[in-house]
């Protein structure tokens, strides 16, 4: 996709929408700026070819209200002191302070606009508000990856109107690295699926069946397809609903010559609210008063064994419950695996990159995407609409 790269943003005014939806501590510091640090690339090529650069970005979910707890106030120092220069914070996000604050900008200046989500027209996509987005600058750029599966106005109406586009560094970085790990991947190909609830994942799944050679199944979904496979899985999580279709889908996987994975061992307790005692039990003699809360040992081992002889590995989701210990182990330990993997791994954002972060191993994958919900969405087959509407804005030109 274009990028800045041999554009010119000398004197223009250049809209970047990014991501800055960062957590706040209590004293309303940025607690977490992998977000922020995403995007400083495209931020510092922008200043540096003298463009006026205007940042755009939402907050929390105020629900189309201004609510001062959701301002992106507390991100203009922080963003100030990680890019060595000032950066203004306008009021609003349209209107006409904010094009005055715009007008008076110089070359190489920045100014972050409030948050987008104090307008409900912003996540309506309406065209009044899109065209005021646009009426704001020269060249568009798109570097907010983790909200384009969105069709809200900053990353999809806005783009009808304004008459340059770009994709900035870490859009572009996001889509090739899901081109490289999904569409044109070195085999063999492993997807490990995990998280709590198959319901949310079933679309994946089926995906998946046509790209994977591997598949391995783990967290709290992984119930419902031992269930299906006849396992008592105790008081454990289970879709009662999804057992037939996880039994069909591992019926179509063996038919399509897809090896799927799943847990046989497990770290076992009464619940997350009552975690003792921790028992480490086979999965097929699982105590009707536990629940199943991480894959054991020798899961581990198992799926890692699998993994080594990958070249390719697309991970979506914890293999048990890794915000309360003990039960993290597993989770981690295949962290600290792809870390130290020769594989081409990709992290798919959300909660497995949030562990990555949490194991140390962020800096050792191959890449950790910024955007869960919007890789879920790409690995499920789905179009973004801000992806597609920046490519459409491209072709105008």
């Amino acid at each position: 996709m274009k990028t800045l790269d041999g554009i010119d943003v000398s004197g223009k005014r250049v809209f970047i929408r990014v991501d800055f939806n960062v957590p706040l501590d209590k004293e309303k510091k940025v607690a977490d700026d992998l977000r922020i640090r995403s995007v400083l690339p495209t931020i510092e090529k922008a200043v540096a070819g003298g463009g006026k650069v205007i940042l755009a970005s939402h907050l929390g979910r105020p629900k189309g209200k201004v609510v001062p707890e959701f301002s992106l106030q507390p991100v203009a120092p922080y963003l100030s002191d990680l890019l060595g220069r000032p950066v203004s914070m306008a009021p609003d996000c349209v209107g006409e302070d904010v094009k005055k604050m715009i007008a008076d900008l110089e070359p190489g200046q920045v100014l972050l606009l409030e948050n987008l989500r104090f307008h409900p027209e912003e996540e309506k996509d309406e065209e009044v508000f899109s065209r005021q987005l646009a009426e704001l600058c020269d060249i568009y750029v798109n570097d907010a990856f983790a909200v384009s599966h969105r069709a809200h106005a900053s990353v999809h109406g806005v783009t009808r109107f304004v008459d340059q586009c770009a994709a900035g560094y870490q859009m572009e970085k996001e889509l090739r690295y899901f081109h490289e790990a999904m569409e044109d991947p070195k085999r063999p190909v492993a997807m490990i699926v995990a998280g709590a609830k198959v319901s949310s994942k079933i679309g994946l799944l089926g995906q998946l069946l046509e790209k994977a050679d591997h598949l391995i199944i783990g967290g709290a979904m992984a119930n419902t397809f031992l269930k299906a496979r006849g396992k008592n899985v105790g008081r454990s999580l289970v879709e009662d609903d999804y057992v037939n279709e996880a039994s069909r889908l591992m019926d179509a996987a063996a038919r399509k010559g897809v090896n799927v994975h799943l847990p046989v061992d497990a770290v076992a307790a009464p619940g997350l609210e009552k975690p003792e005692p921790v028992r480490k039990v086979s999965v097929d003699e699982v105590p009707d008063d536990m629940q199943l809360l991480d894959v054991g040992p020798r899961t581990i081992e198992a799926f890692q064994k699998v993994l080594g002889e990958c070249a390719t590995i697309v991970w979506n989701g914890p293999v048990g419950a890794f915000e309360t210990k003990p039960f993290h182990e597993g989770t981690f330990a295949l962290a600290r695996f792809l870390g130290d993997s020769r594989a081409l791994t990709v992290i798919g954002g959300g909660d497995s990159a949030s562990a990555v972060r949490q194991a140390g191993m962020a800096g050792k994958v191959s890449y950790v995407s910024t955007g869960g919900g919007a890789f879920l969405e790409m690995m499920e087959g789905k179009v973004l609409p801000g992806v597609q509407a920046l490519k459409d804005c491209m072709e105008k030109t």
